[in-house]
């Protein structure tokens, strides 16, 4: 394989994942907890980008157990925006595994 092939076959990987992080940037993923009381929102990014509490689940005796809800929502936010960010980055390298 000639070396010129090879790096525009790198320099069209490099645009086709700028693209795809610039997609995942616009994609979402909401994840709930407390029977969807709770919901935490990721962009394909990894930031999270709402979250909304329902006043039901707000106990002022039991702050703990709200905070453990909304943790556990904002990490399996996190966790599949991060498992839709790496499919979607698996399309455009060929499984190659490069970083983001």
């Amino acid at each position: 394989m000639n070396l010129q092939k090879l790096m525009k076959q790198a320099q069209a990987m490099q645009a086709n994942m700028a693209n795809a992080q610039a997609r995942l940037a616009e994609k979402t993923f909401i994840a709930e907890t407390a029977g969807g009381k709770i919901k935490a929102t990721a962009n394909g990014s990894g930031m999270i980008t709402d979250l909304s509490i329902d006043p039901a689940v707000v106990d002022p005796d039991d702050a703990e157990f709200l905070t453990s809800l909304v943790l556990k929502a904002v990490q399996d936010a996190l966790e599949g925006a991060r498992q839709m960010a790496d499919a979607e980055m698996r399309k455009v390298t060929g499984g190659l595994g490069f970083p983001m």
